[in-house]
């Protein structure tokens, strides 16, 4: 087997092939340490062996492509909870053979060797801009913004989330704890089990914030801040919330919003599709109007009801969420911040009545899926991560 080396950023990656194997780097993102691998294709995951651990098997639907849109980058992969496991293939062919393998698993995936798709999505691009320049004059932004929604790619909204999560959820302000952090994720997958296949794979980042607040972010993203998570008494509750928020992401809700409420410098990008020089420019701009996101009554009702649907499909009884809601409202006057949540998500009390209503139409079984000393440790994830550095971070 022919090999070739590449180095980007002081890391040395190998590419090269025999017959469906590949050769990579992989980092389990604990640690700074890089493993060469031998990457093999299947039908429904990429299986990674290396002398020193056993395979691993990474289902398509699971994996997240980061980087590899141009052709002259290397492939990179991440799979897991926060810190994301990293595949590196240097051989953009890697993508080609991929999608040939496996094509019902990887069409959202971007593969640079096509540039016939590509040639063809831009001037679609430039026709639109044309065409939705008029009609924006004609019907409005809310109107545009539905006309649009269905139409941005999911590799554009994981752009556009990842810029605002960049300046929602800085590094330095996150709760980063590994083993907690998988906890959290335990508890995405448990929902995400009772849903239809997502190209979204849903990340929950907690940062260090006394707000009792939670914001689905387009792209598969859920910024929760501390003081909700503190306030939680059950996981049946944070699973609540959380089934809330990925119905806006699944959904769209949070997607069509933003363009519905972007200026018109971003909505012309989002047009276009030029984000990739674009979104550091407009990140901020794009955290700055999800911090000011209101939803339609129509988009929170749809995901009460899909996210009441979610917790009862997976067993989880949804009446601690309604005791979380009645709660946080007797509150909701406190200056503190208590009532943070529900500035963005009224919880009126028509809307808690439905609720209950359809827990008592369709009573749920519970069961219990996570342990009292793992939620114990879950909800104090930014206080454990605080002691154990003996420093805020």
């Amino acid at each position: 087997m022919a090999s070739t080396y590449f180095s980007i950023s002081g890391l040395i990656l190998v590419s090269g092939t025999t017959a469906n194997r590949w050769t990579g780097y992989y980092l389990d993102g604990k640690t700074s340490a890089r493993h060469q691998v031998t990457v093999q294709l299947s039908a429904h995951a990429l299986l990674i062996m290396s002398e020193s651990r056993p395979t691993m098997t990474w289902p398509y639907r699971s994996i997240h492509q980061t980087h590899g849109a141009d052709g002259d980058e290397p492939v990179r992969l991440e799979y897991g909870a926060e810190p994301a496991q990293v595949l590196v293939i240097a051989d953009s062919n890697f993508l080609t053979a991929l999608t040939d393998t496996a094509p019902e698993h990887t069409s959202h995936w971007h593969n640079p060797c096509h540039p016939r798709r590509r040639v063809r999505l831009t001037s679609v691009a430039a026709v639109g801009v044309l065409v939705l320049g008029g009609v924006f004059y004609l019907i409005g932004i809310p109107g545009l913004a539905s006309l649009i929604t269905p139409w941005v790619p999911v590799e554009w909204e994981t752009q556009m989330g990842a810029a605002a999560v960049e300046h929602l959820a800085p590094p330095s302000a996150r709760c980063g704890d590994p083993a907690h952090a998988d906890i959290l994720q335990k508890i995405v997958a448990v929902l995400m089990d009772q849903a239809s296949p997502s190209p979204y794979p849903i990340r929950v980042i907690v940062v260090r914030d006394p707000q009792i607040n939670a914001a689905g972010i387009p792209g598969g993203f859920i910024v929760v801040f501390s003081g909700l998570l503190e306030a939680m008494e059950t996981p049946a509750q944070f699973a609540g919330v959380l089934a809330h928020e990925m119905q806006h992401i699944l959904k769209r809700h949070t997607t069509r919003a933003l363009v519905q409420q972007a200026s018109t410098g971003l909505l012309t990008t989002v047009i276009g599709g030029d984000l990739t020089g674009m979104m550091a420019y407009y990140g901020l701009e794009i955290a700055r109007t999800l911090g000011r996101l209101q939803y339609s009554r129509q988009f929170e009702e749809e995901a009460d009801a899909e996210g009441f649907r979610m917790l009862q499909a997976a067993g989880i009884n949804p009446h601690d969420l309604i005791i979380f809601y009645r709660t946080i409202k007797r509150k909701s006057s406190d200056p503190s911040g208590v009532g943070t949540y529900f500035s963005t998500h009224p919880p009126t009390d028509a809307r808690i009545k439905k609720l209950i209503a359809m827990s008592e139409a369709n009573p749920t079984q519970p069961r219990n899926f996570l342990s009292d000393l793992d939620w114990d440790h879950a909800r104090s994830i930014c206080t454990r991560s605080h002691l154990s550095t003996g420093k805020d971070r």
